[in-house]
């Protein structure tokens, strides 16, 4: 119980800090690697956390440096499958919760005997973060120390791999212990066993110059399992493997190298979440709270349908899983569909309306067309279909779609009927009229959606269009008097009327150094501090469909620079103060769909065809996108400076096909495979 209060104190002591002033701590050594130096004085002390995960694990690695570079770390191991009971006297809402996971303290290292001494690690020289986190230690006696973290892929096991480097001339002679531990307990699924274990030898002898690599692993079985074996490297080789996937499809390179970086690492993050589940493959959140589950907002409209833009077979499959769940959800009476599956399905089913219909329908017609495939189109029909029939189902008398609350949940207010729901409904039959057109449904049913999409755009306008704070934009709901962040959704349904006040809203009113916050003007203070990830990412997409390109760029890199280089690293957040910036994986599919959809300007008009509007800022010459993956091909988008033009190049991959079209900046390109 001491570790968990210890712990609970250091990260609220973290999420204060990173509210705070922003220096950068970290360094580029190349796209998909950043490293601190402790050599500067102005790194230490320094604390921070980062989450990975497997299909059987989640690791939360907490780490502080002193003054002294001394290093303590905490490793927070969840096994999410593995459920297990409350205590009478708890509140329910921790069935929620209740993971099979426990913190683990430098306490559970194996001792290493060196010179009849134990041997401690000296001094942290370094950091490296590249889809792992590595730990470089200064010599003792003789032996330099470097400690990697990473999870297993397949199996309920986290790793720490120590490499024992002799620096010395001699031959270097240890003696290893290892310091094995089990912990039982009888759970949901049955009997539950978490085991540390060292595959280290009782003698080491390093020759000079040479190396010694063992590992520590935190793993978990179910009743009779065997246990789950650490001798070799193949763990190691597989996290290896999936780098290799992320690095190898939908390479962003620009001038700026923060913007290719925090892209690299964010195309990680939003496919490792990924779960086994006994309801098949399923996306999670993350964050120490959110694991075996899915939302109507985190995965149906935020990160599928970046999956296929990357071509990661797993977050495809995880895709269509969660969409065919959703499916098996809808009623012929048209009540609202559940917005979330907690717990493998098993949680009671919430009754709130948060607008969730319309977060699907827009996002799995996002996917359906960005899949390119025609079977997988037809399967997602009848949702989208559904979807759409229950938000007209729902427009109030003024023509605008009514919903109990949006993705906030009730956080804040919202009104009867919200911005964020009649946006994504309207951007959502936009889709659905293309992706009818394309699998060659009745023409009837493309002009339904044509006329309804008018209808609501006009709706949005007489509705919600308002002077709000002297700036002519729009009010989230009829009585609200003050900014919200998602006044930029009509901008990302390219609903353009009142973009420039919007903007202004957005990057001048509600922007702080982290970003767009929820509100800023609020009677409230404590709501005034709020910021979510989520609302920035979104507001950089619809401004730079806007066209508001040098603004855009402006604030993308000074918020991709804190999220990669400063205090929080390296993966944008969920929110603060709520979960205090959790690296919730879904909002990393968003960070990457700023770039996909927002600066390359790719929009869906049906399976094998899309428009393209590239934004390229004044001060770059170039920007291409590389092995996109979306509509089932394989292909480049390369922008380059031509004069007062630009020169837009489109390869096909697997022919080598060039088509170049020479464009003026901010004209839409229509390109058909």
């Amino acid at each position: 119980m001491k570790k968990k209060i210890v712990l609970a104190a250091t990260v609220l002591l973290f999420g204060l800090k990173a509210v705070g002033q922003v220096k950068k701590h970290w360094n580029i050594v190349h796209a998909n690697e950043i490293a601190m130096d402790l050599s500067k004085e102005e790194n230490i002390p320094y604390s921070d956390n980062i989450e990975m995960a497997g299909k059987r694990v989640a690791g939360i690695i907490s780490y502080e440096i002193n003054e002294d570079k001394e290093l303590s770390i905490s490793r927070e191991i969840f096994f999410p499958q593995l459920r297990t009971y409350i205590k009478t006297n708890d509140a329910e809402w921790k069935h929620y919760r209740a993971y099979f996971k426990d913190i683990y303290s430098d306490a559970i290292l194996p001792s290493i005997i060196q010179n009849n001494k134990i041997y401690a690690p000296g001094k942290v020289s370094k950091v490296h973060i590249n889809g792992m986190l590595q730990f470089v230690h200064e010599p003792v006696g003789g032996v330099a120390l470097t400690r990697t973290f990473f999870p297993s892929m397949s199996e309920r096991l986290f790793v720490e791999q120590w490499t024992l480097t002799n620096t010395s001339e001699q031959e270097v002679n240890m003696l290893g212990r290892t310091n094995s531990r089990e912990k039982r307990l009888q759970g949901v699924k049955g009997e539950y066993t978490a085991s540390v274990k060292s595959n280290i030898k009782k003698e080491i002898n390093i020759p000079p110059g040479g190396s010694y690599t063992f590992s520590i692993g935190i793993s978990a079985t179910l009743n009779k399992e065997s246990e789950i074996n650490i001798q070799g490297d193949e763990y190691y080789k597989e996290r290896l493997e999936f780098l290799r996937k992320m690095k190898t499809s939908l390479t962003l390179e620009t001038p700026n190298q923060s913007l290719n970086t925090l892209f690299e690492f964010s195309k990680i993050r939003a496919s490792e979440s990924i779960f086994e589940s006994k309801l098949g493959l399923l996306h999670s959140p993350g964050g120490g709270r959110y694991y075996v589950g899915f939302w109507a907002n985190d995965q149906a409209e935020y990160v599928n349908p970046f999956f296929p833009y990357l071509g990661y077979d797993l977050g495809n499959d995880a895709a269509m899983n969660m969409y065919d769940l959703y499916d098996k959800e809808t009623n012929k009476e048209y009540s609202n569909i559940r917005y979330s599956f907690e717990i493998e399905g098993d949680a009671p089913i919430n009754p709130l309306d948060r607008g969730d219909a319309a977060m699907i329908a827009y996002g799995a017609a996002q996917y359906a067309l960005a899949s390119g495939d025609r079977d997988t189109a037809e399967k997602l029909w009848p949702l989208i279909s559904w979807c759409l029939e229950y938000n007209h189902r729902q427009l109030n008398e003024a023509g605008v779609v009514a919903s109990e609350s949006d993705e906030m949940e009730g956080r804040i207010e919202t009104g009867n009927a919200n911005l964020s729901t009649s946006s994504l409904y309207y951007g959502a039959l936009n889709l659905a009229r293309d992706l009818s057109r394309s699998l060659g449904k009745p023409r009837s049913l493309e002009a339904k959606y044509r006329q309804q999409a008018k209808q609501i755009s006009k709706a949005i306008e007489v509705y919600f269009g308002a002077t709000i704070e002297g700036l002519d934009t729009y009010k989230y709901y009829k009585e609200h008097q003050n900014l919200r962040h998602w006044i930029c959704l009509p901008l990302v349904v390219q609903l353009f009327d009142r973009k420039d006040d919007t903007t202004k809203a957005l990057f001048e009113k509600l922007w702080s150094e982290n970003g767009v916050h929820v509100e800023k003007n609020d009677q409230n203070k404590k709501i005034s501090e709020i910021f979510w990830d989520r609302g920035t990412l979104y507001a950089l997409r619809g401004t730079f469909l806007a066209g508001a390109t040098e603004e855009s760029i402006q604030k993308l890199t000074q918020f991709t620079d804190q999220r990669l280089l400063g205090s929080r690293v390296p993966y944008v957040v969920e929110a603060y103060p709520e979960g205090n910036m959790a690296h919730l994986s879904a909002e990393s599919g968003l960070y990457c769909r700023v770039f996909t959809e927002g600066m390359f300007g790719i929009v869906p008009t049906g399976l094998k065809s899309f428009e393209c509007t590239p934004r390229l800022p004044k001060e770059w010459e170039h920007m291409s996108l590389k092995n996109i993956k979306a509509f089932g091909e394989d292909f480049n988008i390369e922008v380059k400076r031509s004069g007062k033009k630009l020169m837009v190049y489109f390869t096909d991959n697997r022919t080598n096909k060039v088509v170049k079209r020479r464009i003026a900046e901010g004209k839409k390109i229509a390109f058909e495979f």
